[in-house]
């Protein structure tokens, strides 16, 4: 079974967020594909089992499990498909959904299915807080903390300055446990710099992984909750750099229609790494 490794949302090898790519995942069980994403030990591996012309059924495993949507592996998927098929549009049938996806020229669209927002009740977000070890005062007030999901669930914490975020130091155990009760999938911290630019961290410990380089679940589902917030005027094109505090530079492109229930637009770049 080939396993491609490709580095999603960046143009560099050594910089975006990891994952493993089964193009013909054909006859593979469950177990199988959960031993090779933990053989391969990035956050996500996806495997494809195709089932007709530019269409396929897709499934993401961390090292530690299965998870229902995987951003950086759809781009990283979809680019490595297009190099080798040529580029136009690809249809995914993942767990959470169809996840229609554009390529071209080393790069990648996928568009989620709708987005939704949930509120955090005052007890888990304190459990939050101090599992992050954050205390009150460390967020913004103009961006408040809710769930948000575009294909999986993730709160989203934000900070109020950026030397706040680049302080990452959680409590791996606590802030698992927490996660595994309320079904999210990373917490999406994030800095607002401007209007439309943000910088965010994804710590990952369901997954087996300390921090994701690059998140494109969250980036979505991010979007969705400015979307649905009114924290942002709409159609609106985002900017998210991810990565830089772990030395994996990496670069989302995030666009929003104007319509409430419409599905978030994730744009990457994709390049193989080298055996």
């Amino acid at each position: 079974m080939d396993i491609l490794r490709y580095a999603a949302f960046t143009d560099d090898p050594a910089g975006g967020n990891p994952a493993g790519v089964v193009l013909d995942a054909t006859g593979l069980a469950a177990a199988d594909m959960q031993r090779m994403a933990a053989e391969v030990g990035y956050s996500e591996t996806a495997f494809l089992t195709p089932t007709g012309d530019r269409a396929a059924a897709v499934r993401y495993f961390s090292p530690l499990a299965e998870v229902p949507f995987c951003g950086h592996a759809t781009i990283a998927t979809a680019v490595a498909y297009a190099e080798r098929s040529g580029p136009g549009p690809i249809r995914l049938a993942a767990p959470v959904g169809e996840i229609a996806v554009d390529t071209a020229d080393g790069s990648a669209t996928l568009r989620t299915v709708a987005p939704a927002t949930a509120p955090v009740d005052d007890a888990v977000l304190a459990q939050l807080l101090t599992a992050l070890r954050y205390t009150r005062e460390d967020l913004d007030p103009q961006l408040p903390v809710r769930a948000a999901f575009a294909g999986a669930w993730h709160p989203i914490v934000a900070l109020r300055d950026r030397a706040r975020l680049a302080r990452l130091d959680y409590d791996v155990d606590a802030l698992g446990a927490l996660m595994a009760a309320h079904g999210w999938t990373t917490v999406d911290l994030v800095w607002r710099e401007s209007a439309l630019v943000f910088h965010a961290r994804n710590p990952f410990p369901p997954g087996g992984v300390y921090e994701d380089p690059a998140t494109g679940a969250a980036a979505a589902a991010f979007g969705g909750y400015l979307r649905e917030l009114g924290l942002v005027p709409v159609p609106a094109e985002l900017t998210i750099h991810q990565g830089h505090d772990l030395g994996r530079p990496s670069l989302l492109r995030v666009s929003l229609d104007a319509d409430p229930g419409a599905g978030v637009r994730v744009t990457g770049r994709a390049v193989e790494i080298p055996a």
